[in-house]
């Protein structure tokens, strides 16, 4: 299996993500492995009680969306690593190769398509 061309597309997919995650969040300073989303500036004191309730309402929405870019992130980093450790294409539940053709839809793909959702 030629690991160079999922690396490139696992490169470019982790690009995509991080611009992603960066239109609803930044990075923690506390821990730059984690994404937290950007509370919506709310300019002046909002005065109205819907406006406020929109307010949050996109912070909720930014959180929700934050959550599943960063799954996304942490499954693209994971490939990425077992590109350098020599353990990518492996099924982590059965240790079976993973499909080709699997890995060409998802090159993060963390199982062959028969424990794909398990």
């Amino acid at each position: 299996m030629n690991t160079e061309i999922y690396k490139q597309k696992l490169e470019a997919e982790k690009t995509k993500l991080e611009a992603e995650l960066a239109t609803v969040g930044r990075i923690n300073p506390d821990n730059p492995a984690d994404w937290e989303a950007v509370p919506v500036d709310p300019g002046e004191r909002e005065s109205d009680p819907n406006d406020r309730a929109d307010q949050i309402e996109d912070y909720e929405n930014n959180t929700a969306i934050l959550k599943q870019l960063e799954i996304q992130l942490m499954d693209v980093n994971d490939a990425l690593a077992k590109i350098e450790k020599g353990t990518y294409g492996v099924c982590e539940v059965s240790g079976q190769p993973i499909e080709e053709g699997r890995l060409n839809a998802n090159p993060a793909a963390r199982t062959c398509m028969a424990h794909m959702n398990g």
